[in-house]
Formats: C-alpha cells, structure tokens, sequence
C-alpha cells in the first residue's frame, strides 16, 4: 500500500480516472451500449474497462491505442465453475494484446465452509494462468457474504496463490445487507495484505466523497459503475451521458 503523492481533491479528472476500472457488465445490455460505454471509459482515460469474456472481440478495436485497456471478469459473479473451467476462460482472455488484468470470483460458498485450502488452490491455478501470460489477477471476495474472519483468511489464501489484487465485491449480490467497499473494510483488507498484494475496492462507491477518501487511504483501484463515473470524477452528468 502506498498513499498517493498528493491529496485526492487536488488530482485532475485524468489523474482520478486512471483508478478505475469502468464496470460494463450488465448482462442485459446490448452490443451497443456497449461500445458507448467502452467508448466513454476510453475517453475519459480510465484505467480498464471491465467487460464479460464474450464480449473480447467487439471491445477489443474500440480500446487499441489508448491508455485504457481491457479487464475481463471471469466465472462472474458466482465464482462456482470447476477450477479447470476457470483457468480456460482465463486462457481465452489472456491471449488479447489489450488486457491488462483479469478479475476473478473467489468461491465464497466454500470461503464460508472454511474450506480455505481448496481455496487457495483454485485462486493459485487462476493466477498461474494469468501470470502465463503476463497479466495481472484480481480476486474478488464477495466480502458483504463473508464475516470479517472469512475476509482475513481469504486475503492470506491470496498472498499464498499468488495473487496480484484482492477485490470487495461483484456488485450482483443478492439477499444480504450489500455494502460493498466501505473505508472500514478497505483499511481491514490493506490491514491484512500489507505489501504483498494491490487493494481494489468496488460496490456501492456513488459518491465523490467516498472515492477521493479511498484512494486518500491508498487503494490502488475501484471499480465504478457507469452512472457513477461521472459523479466521482466531479464531471457534469452530461459529459458522460451524451453517448447513451
């Protein structure tokens, strides 16, 4: 962890962007929004776009020589798939010049049967995988199903496999209390990870207030929803939403 060299509430838009990764990942929405939305984070100069698997090659043009590359999610958003489905969908996606990282689901049903040693061997053969191919992974826990204990155990699992990031939250959650990457939760994970793994905070980060407290207190990425990119950036809502 290493907090930033100035203020968030002095950085540029530019400067603000290059901490998101851009969520495109309604399942519901059509190859034309798509494109719009992956057209919007690429002007906006966001990190990544994260985007499904299936969508690779019709996102793929619309990134090439810029700075935002492609995040593709996968086994989203149960984390439920055999381990050797998992690391397929990793292959498929590694092999594309324009990603930078992949993000992948932590079977939180066994994380809460504490079953960690399976665990981290499932995340290990993910993050073989990405490594082959020069990519960085990202883990998602699905932290607002898990108690604090789970969410400490599971961040060893993925210093132990190897992982690039730990991540909150899918933000498809159902049925709990969903309060994604609230700044006690951040300071947990960064608690327990030290050094030895990048911090990404996604779920319920609506507001300017609560993205320029985070990376005040040294995440390295969150992931934001379409409609709120806009607002936490400090853009009028009309800059972004002229294209859809």
């Amino acid at each position: 962890m290493k907090r930033p060299d100035k203020k968030a509430c002095e950085m540029s838009a530019k400067e603000l962007a290059a901490y998101i990764d851009y969520s495109v990942l309604k399942p519901e929405f059509t190859e034309q929004e798509i494109i719009d939305l992956t057209k919007d984070g690429v002007a906006l100069g966001c990190a990544t776009i994260c985007i499904n698997p299936g969508y690779m090659d019709l996102c793929e043009p619309l990134v090439k020589g810029s700075e935002t590359m492609l995040c593709p999610v996968c086994d989203f958003p149960f984390g439920t798939s055999s381990t050797e489905s998992k690391v397929k969908q990793i292959e498929i996606v590694a092999k594309y010049d324009t990603v930078k990282e992949v993000d992948i689901v932590a079977n939180f049903g066994l994380i809460r049967s504490g079953k960690y040693e399976e665990v981290t061997k499932d995340i290990k053969a993910c993050v073989e995988a990405a490594h082959k191919y020069g990519r960085e992974i990202k883990v998602i826990f699905e932290t607002d199903a898990l108690n604090e204990e789970q969410v400490r155990k599971t961040c060893q699992c993925c210093i132990e496999a190897g992982a690039d990031f730990v991540k909150t939250s899918t933000g498809f959650l159902t049925g709990h209390n969903n309060v994604g990457a609230q700044p006690e939760l951040i300071a947990m994970m960064m608690e327990e990870v030290g050094d030895k793994c990048k911090i990404k905070g996604s779920g319920c980060i609506r507001t300017r207030e609560h993205f320029l407290k985070l990376i005040d207190m040294g995440i390295d990425r969150m992931g934001i929803g379409y409609k709120s990119v806009p607002v936490v950036l400090g853009l009028d809502n009309k800059v972004s939403k002229e294209n859809y």
